[in-house]
Formats: C-alpha cells, structure tokens, sequence
C-alpha cells in the first residue's frame, strides 16, 4: 500500500515560545512524503532525500500514530523530499509531518476518517513524542495543513481564527541553521507584553503590523539583527524574523519586495520570491 501527500511551508506573524499564541501563514514552497506499508515490515524505515544523516524520527512516528489510529499493524517505509531548508524557521518539519500523516492516510485509503485540523493535531503529537518542538508548534501545523494564516492556541491546540491572505513573499535565509528546541524559551518569555500585542493585532486580522512587532520583539529575545527588519519596513506591509530563525520574510506588493530583495541580496545566504498558499496540504 502507498500514499503520496505534500505540504507547505510557512512563515510566522507571530511566535508563541512567549505567551502560548501563535500565528503563522502557508507559502508556496513545498515538502512531499511518500509512504509504502507492509504488513510482514518490521518496524518504520525513513529516509529524507539529501540528507542522509538527517534525524527521521518525526517522519517514523507520524506514520506509527496514523497507523496505530486505525488499528492497523504494519511497517514500511517513509520518504521525504523537500523545497524548504531544514532548521531555518520556515517550519520544515510541520510541511514533513502534515505530509506524512497525509501520505499515511493515502496508503491506509483512510483519509475520509480524519479531518485536515485533526491529521494537524496528529503531527503536533508526534514532534512532541520526539522533542523537536518546544510549544507544539500547532500554528504552524495548522497553517501547512490548511493553508491561509491561522491564529492558535498551542497550550490547547486550538484553532482561534484562520483567513486568507494574498501577498507576495520575499524570504531571506542566511547560511546558518537554528533547531526551535534550541531556543532560549527564558528569554522568549521576556517579550511576552510585546507577543501579547501581536496576538491582539493577529487575532484583529492586522496580520502585517503583527508580524513586524513580533520580529522586533523576537529578534532582540534570540539576538538575531533588526537590521533586515527596519530596511524592509518602508517596503514590506509585514516583515518578522520567522520562528526561531534564522530566516526573515517580508510579504506585501512585488515591486517594493523586488526592491527590498536587491538590498537583502547583499548579505550572504540565499534570497527567493514567492507567493502565500491558501490551499494547504493534499495527496498526490
């Protein structure tokens, strides 16, 4: 039995390692699982192409949770592909485990049982089972499984609000990786008067100002430049370091980004243009 999902990626308005809401928004770039079960496997095999010494217990435990679900009792195989860099806020391993809880669903013909915001819940559970997330990270999940940007509660899992937004988005990711479960939560906590703003501004449907109070805030928590942030503010409705970093993204009109990008350009790492996404995760 085989299943094949894909996921996208998704940049943050507003962080919640500081006061447990968060708010992020799907772009379109994409991670795509593939799942083979078999009855007489033992166990789950993953692999992440390009990465051969990448950590694939996420991807493993997603499908054991879906397959334990069902009552079924098979192992197999789990393979990723992705467009989006591990380890560089663009919530990679959300689009990885939305994909491959999907793919699951596929290859188990199930995927009618399960409604996207549940299969959501289901990733958030297995990146909590294996400690790569520190909240839970049920934004983000929720933004790549159902694509526009969505308002969470990440204590709760709770969808608060979810909309659609139509914006250009310029992504700048410097050379550096940054894992979330990594992060000073401490010092996170600090801002949270200032998360708390953002939240209200988020839950207000005022997705762009929220963003660049919650990059302000979160770039001096975990001591990344503002430099990026005030260079962008002129052109940009919306710009925010996104998650833990080290990627910023700014999102509004193309040619103000087209400009921004040019002076983006001159710092090291790599710099692209693309588009919100409000269709969310699907099989293949």
């Amino acid at each position: 039995m085989e299943g094949r999902a894909e996921a996208p990626a998704a940049g943050t308005v507003l962080n919640a390692l500081a006061n447990a809401r968060g708010s992020a928004f799907a772009i379109d770039a994409y991670t795509t699982a593939t799942v083979e079960l078999d009855p007489d496997a033992d166990g789950i095999e993953g692999e992440i192409a390009d990465a051969p010494d990448a950590d694939t217990r996420l991807i493993e435990r997603c499908v054991e949770l879906v397959v334990d679900a069902h009552g079924a009792e098979e192992g197999g195989r789990v393979r990723t592909e992705s467009e989006v860099p591990m380890a560089a806020g663009l919530k990679s391993s959300s689009a990885a485990a939305n994909a491959t809880v999907l793919a699951t669903l596929d290859a188990l013909e199930a995927g009618d049982r399960m409604t996207h915001e549940d299969a959501a819940r289901l990733g958030v559970m297995a990146a909590r089972d294996v400690g790569v997330t520190v909240t839970g990270a049920f934004d983000d999940a929720s933004a790549s499984m159902l694509g526009g940007v969505t308002v969470t509660d990440n204590d709760r899992d709770e969808l608060l609000a979810r909309g659609e937004v139509d914006w250009d988005v310029l992504v700048w990711t410097p050379p550096e990786r940054a894992y979330s479960a990594d992060a000073d939560v401490e010092r996170c906590r600090q801002v949270a008067p200032m998360a708390d703003l953002a939240a209200d501004l988020a839950e207000d449907g005022a997705f762009g100002r929220a963003m660049t109070v919650n990059g302000l805030a979160f770039c001096a928590a975990l001591e990344f430049p503002t430099e990026p942030l005030i260079e962008a503010m002129p052109r940009a409705d919306g710009v925010s370091l996104s998650g833990t970093g080290p990627s910023f993204v700014a999102v509004g009109d193309r040619d103000p980004l087209e400009q921004l990008r040019t002076t983006w350009d001159e710092r090291q790492g790599d710099i692209w243009l693309t588009t919100t996404q409000t269709g969310g995760a699907r099989t293949t």
